[in-house]
C-alpha cells in the first residue's frame, strides 16, 4: 500500500489545490528519471509522488480519501466482518442472498478473501491484498492544425509532471478524436504493477484561410479582373500546397468553383475544396479600365438590378 499522499508531497491536509500542484511540480522536476539516470531510489520516489498527486490533484478522490472511503491507492475501504457494515451492526454482511445484501453490492469477493488470507486468488502481485493496482489514466488535449489532421504528423505534448511525449497524428484525424498511448499514464501502485494510459484528445485549431463544412472546405479566392473577364489560371492554396485553378471567362464574384478531393475527412471519406471567387479591381487607377467603364455606363449596357 502507498504511504500518506500528503507526506509524499510534503504538504498539510489543509493545503490548497494550488499548493498541492506547486509541490508536485517541484518534486517532479527534482526526481524525474531524465535528471536522475540510474538512480533507482529517485525513480521509486518519483512514482510515489506521481501517484500521490493523481489522488490529491483530483478534488473528488481527495475528498473521498479524507473521509476514509478510499485508501492511498484509490481502493474502497470497508469495515470488515466484525465491525459495522453499511448494512447494519454485528450481522453477517452477506446475509441471505450472498454479497448483494448488507451494503456489499458490487464487491469482488476475491478482493475480500484475498486480503484476509494473504492473496493468491488472482495471478500477480500488487499494492493491496496481493493484487495489482493499475495506474490511473491521464488525459490531455493536443491542438493541431487542419493540415496535420488531413496529412498526418508527429507532435510533442508536455504533461504537468514535466514529461514529454511524441504523439503520432493519423492521416484523416477527426476533431475530438482520442489517441490512447499504452503505459504512458500514472505508474501503478508502488511501481510494481501496470501503468495507466495517456488519453490524448485532438482539437483542430481554426484556420486563417479555410472554413469547414462537414468534409468540405470553403474559402474566398481573389481573382484579377482580366482573368475573371477573359478566363485564365490563378493559384489556389490547398491543405497540401498550392495548385492552379482554371477560371472560366466571364466569371463573377460569388461564383463557386470546386476542387475534388481537396477537402477534409469525415468518417474516413474526404470532401472537396470550394473556392468562392472574389473579382478584384487594380489597386491603382487604370485609364483604359476607367474609359471602358464610362462607356459602358453611358450605353446603359449593364444594369444588373434591372435584369
Amino acid at each position: 500500500m502507498a504511504g500518506d499522499p500528503y507526506k509524499e508531497l510534503g504538504v498539510s491536509r489543509g493545503a490548497s489545490a494550488d499548493e498541492i500542484k506547486k509541490a508536485f511540480r517541484k518534486l517532479a522536476k527534482e526526481l524525474h528519471p531524465d535528471k536522475n539516470p540510474g538512480n533507482r531510489e529517485a525513480d521509486e520516489r518519483f512514482k510515489r509522488v506521481t501517484a500521490a498527486f493523481d489522488l490529491l490533484g483530483d478534488a473528488e478522490k481527495r475528498a473521498r480519501f479524507d473521509r476514509g472511503e478510499i485508501d492511498a491507492d484509490g481502493r474502497e475501504q470497508f469495515a470488515g466482518f466484525s465491525g459495522r457494515t453499511r448494512g447494519g451492526s454485528g450481522a453477517n454482511p452477506f446475509g441471505q442472498g450472498g454479497a448483494q445484501r448488507g451494503g456489499f453490492e458490487n464487491i469482488d469477493l476475491d478482493d475480500i478473501f484475498g486480503g484476509m488470507f494473504g492473496g493468491g486468488a488472482r495471478a500477480g502481485g500488487g499494492a493491496r491484498g496481493g493484487f495489482p493496482s493499475r495506474g490511473q489514466d491521464v488525459k490531455a488535449t493536443l491542438e493541431i492544425s487542419l493540415e496535420d489532421s488531413i496529412s498526418g504528423a508527429t507532435r510533442r505534448i508536455q504533461f504537468s509532471d514535466g514529461r514529454t511525449l511524441d504523439v503520432t497524428i493519423p492521416k484523416g484525424a477527426a476533431d475530438g478524436q482520442t489517441i490512447r498511448l499504452r503505459g504512458q499514464g500514472a505508474p501503478g501502485a508502488s511501481g510494481r504493477s501496470e501503468a495507466g494510459d495517456a488519453l490524448i484528445t485532438l482539437k483542430i485549431a481554426p484556420h486563417p484561410v479555410f472554413q469547414r463544412d462537414g468534409a468540405d472546405l470553403t474559402m474566398d479566392l481573389p481573382v484579377p479582373l482580366p482573368d475573371a473577364v477573359l478566363g485564365g489560371k490563378v493559384p489556389v492554396r490547398t491543405p497540401e500546397g498550392t495548385v492552379n485553378m482554371t477560371i472560366p471567362p466571364g466569371s463573377n464574384s460569388g461564383k463557386v468553383l470546386r476542387l475534388k478531393g481537396r477537402g477534409a475527412f469525415v468518417a474516413g471519406k474526404r470532401g472537396d475544396l470550394l473556392a468562392k471567387l472574389m473579382v478584384m479591381l487594380p489597386d491603382s487607377e487604370d485609364e483604359g479600365l476607367t474609359k471602358l467603364a464610362e462607356a459602358m455606363r453611358d450605353r446603359g449596357a449593364y444594369r444588373p438590378w434591372r435584369d
